[in-house]
C-alpha cells in the first residue's frame, strides 16, 4: 500500500504541474499551427471597428500562410466575439488563452475591453496588442509602471487631441472653439483634454464646452445653444454614431463652420448618418488614408478591393498592419514561444506598415504619424500626414 500512495501521488503531482504549465504562454500545438487569438468586437455597439480590423488582420495571415507561413508552420486565427464588451472580453481573453492555447491575442479594437483582458494575459504571459486602443492609460498605469504583455500600434489620443488642436489655429486661423463631447466616454473626454490644453496654450478660447451622453441622436438643443455664439471651429471628440447626427443637425440649422475630430469619425456609416451634403469642411485625424500614393499603401488598397470588393477605411489597414506586426516579432524572435514573442514585441524599432512605420518605444506605445483627413460631399479630398 506505501508503493501505491507513492505512486498515485506522483502521478497528481505530475498532473498538478501539467495543469500549471497549461496556464502559462507557451508555444504552438503539436499539429504545426500557431494559434493566434482574435479578440474583437463582432457584434454591439462597436461591432463596424472589430469587424474591420478582423477583416484586414485575417487578410494579412492569409497571404502570410500563402507565401510560407512562418517557422514553417501556419497561422491558425481563432476568432471569437467580445459583443462590445469589457466582461466579455475577459472571459473570451481566458478562453483563447487557457482552452485553445494561443501564443497571442490580437484586439480588442477599443480601449475598455483591450485594457480589461491584460490582467488575465499578464498572468499567463501571453502578449496582446491593439491596432486602434487610443486611450491615455493602455500600455502602462496612471503611476508610469509598463504592462509588461500589452502593446499597440497606434497613437495616442493626447497625441490626436494636440494635432487638432493645432491644425485649427494654425491651418484654419481659429481663435475660438467650441467642444461637444461625451462625458460619459474615456476616449472623448481624452481628446477634449489634450485639445483644449493645447488650444489655450497657444492663446486660443474655448468659448463653450457642451456635453451628451453615449447614443445620443438629439442635438438641437445643444445646436440651439451655440448657434448665437462667436466660434471658428468645433472640435467633437466622439464616435460615428454621435458625429452624424450632430452634424446632420448642425447644418440643418445653418451651422456651417469647420468641425474638427479624431479616427472615431472614420467609418462608411458616417456618410449614412449625416448625409453626404451635410460633410462639408469636416476634418479629423485619422491613422491612413486612401489618398496615400506610397506604393504599399496602393498595393494593400487593390489586393484589399479585389478581396472585399469595396475600398478599405483605416481599421481594416490598422488590421492588416497588426497581423503582420505580430508575425514580424515571431520571425524575429524565431520562435512561437509567447515570452520570446513578447520580447521580440517589446524590441520593435521599424516596422513598415500600411499605417506608417512604427517603433515601440519604452512604455509599449507606438511611435508613429498620423494624417488629417478633409471631407467635401462626404469624400476625402485631402490627407496631409503630420509626424509625432
Amino acid at each position: 500500500m506505501g508503493k501505491l500512495k507513492k505512486l498515485v501521488c506522483f502521478v497528481l503531482m505530475l498532473g498538478l504541474a501539467a495543469l500549471l504549465l497549461s496556464g502559462c504562454g507557451g508555444s504552438s500545438d503539436s499539429s504545426g499551427k500557431i494559434k493566434i487569438g482574435l479578440n474583437y468586437e463582432l457584434s454591439g455597439d462597436n461591432a463596424t471597428y472589430g469587424q474591420d480590423c478582423v477583416d484586414g488582420i485575417l487578410m494579412a495571415f492569409e497571404e502570410i500562410n500563402k507565401a510560407g507561413g512562418l517557422l514553417g508552420k501556419q497561422i491558425e486565427p481563432i476568432k471569437m466575439d467580445n459583443k462590445s464588451d469589457s466582461a466579455e472580453a475577459i472571459s473570451v481573453a481566458t478562453r483563447l488563452i487557457t482552452q485553445d492555447k494561443v501564443v497571442a491575442i490580437l484586439g480588442p479594437a477599443t480601449s475598455g475591453p483591450f485594457m480589461a483582458q491584460i490582467p488575465i494575459a499578464t498572468q499567463h504571459k501571453v502578449p496582446v496588442m491593439s491596432a486602434s486602443t487610443t486611450a491615455e492609460y493602455v500600455t502602462m498605469d496612471e503611476n508610469g509602471n509598463v504592462k509588461e504583455y500589452a502593446f499597440r500600434i497606434c497613437f495616442k489620443d493626447s497625441f490626436q487631441g494636440t494635432l487638432m488642436a493645432n491644425f485649427a489655429l494654425e491651418k484654419l486661423n481659429a481663435t475660438k472653439a467650441v467642444i461637444v463631447f461625451d462625458n460619459t466616454n474615456d476616449y472623448s473626454l481624452g481628446l477634449k483634454k489634450s485639445f483644449t490644453e493645447t488650444f489655450t496654450s497657444k492663446g486660443g478660447t474655448i468659448v463653450a464646452e457642451e456635453a451628451f451622453v453615449t447614443k445620443e441622436t438629439d442635438f438641437n438643443a445643444i445646436l440651439t445653444r451655440i448657434k448665437g455664439l462667436e466660434f471658428d471651429v468645433i472640435f467633437l471628440p466622439g464616435y460615428y454614431q454621435e458625429a452624424g447626427p450632430f452634424i446632420k443637425q448642425a447644418r440643418a440649422l445653418e451651422i456651417n463652420h469647420p468641425i474638427l475630430g479624431a479616427d472615431g469619425f472614420d467609418s462608411a456609416d458616417l456618410v449614412a448618418l449625416a448625409g453626404a451634403s451635410a460633410l462639408n469642411d469636416i476634418y479629423f485625424s485619422n491613422h491612413y488614408s486612401s489618398l496615400d500614393k506610397d506604393p504599399k499603401v496602393l498595393e494593400f488598397i487593390e489586393n484589399f478591393k479585389k478581396k472585399a470588393g469595396k475600398d478599405p477605411n483605416a481599421f481594416h489597414a490598422l488590421g492588416y498592419d497588426l497581423g503582420y506586426f505580430v508575425a514580424d516579432a515571431i520571425k524575429r524572435a524565431n520562435s512561437d514561444n509567447a515570452e520570446k514573442i513578447k520580447d521580440a514585441l517589446a524590441a520593435t524599432s521599424e516596422f513598415k506598415g500600411v499605417t506608417g512605420t512604427v517603433k515601440i518605444d519604452e512604455k509599449h506605445d507606438a511611435i508613429k504619424s498620423a494624417v488629417i483627413i478633409e471631407l467635401q460631399n462626404g469624400e476625402q479630398v485631402s490627407a496631409t500626414k503630420f509626424s509625432p
